[in-house]
């Protein structure tokens, strides 16, 4: 190559090194400038940025164009290198032998060196050829007295792509996706983790109190807060101020997120609407940053409403060991959801809501006065209010003449409205299915021992005397039932087997809905349950594994009486052992034992007392009426399903009376 070539060839070097410099310069002045604007918030909209172009979003494109750079140069090196003074691979030879090669550097795919020149005053020449494979090369560079090197064919720059930049380049992309996932969606990074989180509130809800169907005395309470916040001058001119937070308790299903909506919809005000889960983040400090960014949104949108869903997510009771020398994220974001509520102005206009189904494990802080001021109880609806939820589910559906919705309200008792949703859905999925053109009370039924038994499972086929002792397992419960004083009357008794592990099912429908219960109620109550397990031994002789959980349910109701209710004449009036009983979720912790090894063995033997008192009134009662015995399980085996003016026609038949009632 000439002079002049060299010179082109260094100077395109040179430029392609200062486009790169100033490209990275460029790249990274946008990115920063980008990030800067993303963490302070001052664009809203971080796609396009404040000359409405986009901006880089992230430094990938500045690492692809120096890739390529660097791949063109590589190009350039070895078009370069291959453009000197080439030569053929014999004339090489005959130089080699003539002495007058100065220098050469052996590669696989080329030989290079310098040429001796005819005159003394004249320069080294350069030269390049392609070699052919000869072991006996080295013998001959070594016999002519050549100053030879022998290397890697690979360039430094080669060497550098291969063995640097493409695997960090591999690297940095892996790291990419995985925080790409993490933090949620394609267009997410790791380095937006702790900006803030833009809630959009929700306005113009449609939802009011009469998509609310029960839950009266909460409403009564939460039509107030309608008020202070239409008209928050009325108690302001009394000299009193409006409640800061509204907590609503009660079970899970029983609407406390669609009360919330209601009192936006009936206020007209704007929502804010978040789960206290979205608040807690991959990195300290992001939970405490969204809620600060949340009541700063809320203040601007003021009056307005802002609920927080499952709140003990994130208000669980501050405590146990210290993490790292501080507070752990959760209670960073309590502490700051805290100093929030403390020092907005409740003439704001500002509602704080929250609803939980465990009050019990919040953090008192929460629970003062000030904080959240109003603790609301959505409690499971009592039968009233079950037909009103039922009667709200059904106004869209066809309905048979033979429906009774009050039928349907007292078979759900402890039944919450997200449970009897289900059922209206579950009876016109039932209906379609049977192709029925109006939705009939045999659907209902269907749903409701569906929803509270499991499906039926016809195909798990019963041999002939498996099905008679579970026909007389269930007759026995249903007799016993209809003749202690105090049992509800029997509903529907079926052999069909439904769920896991159920073979059949005898349902009592309740007179009426009672909060209390008598120590005679219970003991009836053992009797029934007993009464399944004594039919068996009296009508065949022995018994089953069919009684497990009948057992269990028994004996966690006499070991109640005599351990919590104080219903021993032995014992007395105290409770024995200490429950940690959540609230809500009917969720039984250990027990702690605070009493002695004595008071222990009493206790056993007071259990023992009330299930063989138990079991003999239910001996009693199925041998005096062993022929309306045989006949109930007669008909099961037959119809599988008895009803409840089935039942009666066949007490009727036998002259049935309660014996024990009269007495």
């Amino acid at each position: 190559m000439s002079d002049s070539n060299n010179k082109n060839f260094v100077q395109l070097v040179l430029e392609l090194l200062l486009k790169i410099f100033r490209t990275v310069k460029n790249q990274t002045t946008d990115f920063i400038q980008y990030l800067s604007k993303t963490q302070t918030g001052k664009n809203p909209n971080p796609t396009k940025s404040e000359n409405n172009q986009e901006p880089n979003q992230s430094p990938m494109r500045t690492i692809l164009i120096v890739l390529g750079v660097m791949v063109i140069l590589s190009i350039f090196t070895n078009i370069q290198s291959f453009q000197q003074n080439e030569i053929p691979y014999n004339k090489f030879l005959q130089l080699v032998d003539q002495n007058k090669i100065e220098k050469a550097v052996v590669t696989e795919k080329a030989i290079t060196g310098l040429i001796k020149p005819e005159q003394e005053s004249s320069s080294l020449k350069p030269f390049v050829t392609i070699p052919l494979w000869d072991e006996q090369l080295a013998e001959k560079l070594t016999e002519h007295q050549v100053e030879y090197i022998v290397r890697s064919s690979e360039s430094w720059l080669s060497n550098l792509l291969l063995n640097w930049i493409i695997p960090m380049l591999i690297l940095v992309m892996i790291w990419a996706w995985i925080f790409r996932r993490m933090s949620g969606g394609a267009g997410a990074s790791f380095l937006n983790l702790g900006n803030k989180k833009r809630i959009q509130p929700e306005t113009g809800s449609k939802v009011t109190f009469d998509d609310v169907a029960g839950a009266d005395s909460a409403k009564q309470e939460l039509k107030e807060t309608i008020e202070f916040l239409k008209t928050p001058e009325k108690i302001q001119r009394l000299g009193g101020r409006m409640p800061k937070g509204v907590l609503l308790v009660g079970p899970p299903g029983t609407g406390k997120t669609l009360l919330a909506k209601a009192v936006s919809g009936e206020a007209g005000v704007p929502f804010f609407n978040i789960s206290g889960s979205e608040f807690i983040e991959l990195f300290v400090g992001v939970g405490a940053a969204r809620v600060r960014d949340l009541f700063e949104q809320a203040r601007q949108n003021a009056p307005c409403i802002i609920f927080i869903d499952e709140l003990d997510a994130i208000g669980r009771s501050r405590g146990g060991p210290v993490v790292m020398g501080g507070h752990d994220e959760r209670e960073q974001t309590l502490n700051q959801l805290l100093t929030e509520m403390d020092g907005f102005d409740s003439s704001a206009g500002v509602v704080v809501m929250a609803a939980t189904n465990r009050p019990e494990v919040l953090d008192k802080a929460l629970l003062r006065a000030g904080r959240f001021d109003r603790q609301i109880v959505v409690d499971k609806p009592d039968l009233e209010e079950r037909i009103k939820i039922l009667e709200l589910h059904t106004k869209n559906m066809k309905l048979a003449k033979d429906v009774d919705l009050d039928v349907v309200g007292k078979r759900t008792p402890g039944l919450v409205g997200a449970d009897l949703a289900n059922i209206a859905n579950e009876a016109a999925i039932l209906a379609a299915r049977n192709n029925h053109k109006q939705v009939r009370m045999e659907d209902f039924e269907a749903a409701i021992d569906r929803i509270l038994t499991g499906a039926e499972k016809k195909s798990r086929a019963m041999g002939h005397e498996e099905k008679r002792r579970v026909a007389y397992h269930e007759a026995g419960h249903a007799l016993v039932a209809e003749n202690v004083p105090t049992g509800q009357p029997v509903h529907k008794i079926s052999i069909i087997p439904r769920g896991i592990s159920a073979l059949g099912f005898t349902l009592q429908l309740p007179v009426e809905e009672k909060l209390l219960s008598t120590d005679d109620e219970l003991k009836d109550q053992v009797a029934i349950l007993m009464g399944g397990r004594i039919a068996e031994s009296i009508a065949l002789g022995n018994i089953s594994t069919g009684a497990q959980n009948d057992l269990e349910k028994a004996s966690e109701i006499a070991r109640t009486m005599v351990c919590q209710l104080g219903m021993s004449d032995k014992l007395g009036a105290l409770t024995y052992g200490k429950r940690q009983q959540l609230q809500f979720l009917e969720v039984e912790a250990n027990e702690y034992r605070n009493y002695s090894e004595e008071t222990a063995n009493l206790i056993d033997a007071e259990v023992k007392v009330i299930v063989d008192e138990a079991i003999e009134r239910a001996k009693k009662i199925l041998i005096a009426k062993r022929a309306l015995l045989d006949k109930l399980a007669g008909l099961l085996q037959e119809k599988e399903v008895i009803q409840r003016d089935e039942l009666e026609e066949a007490l009727n038949q036998f002259g049935n009376k309660n014996d024990e009632s009269e007495q």
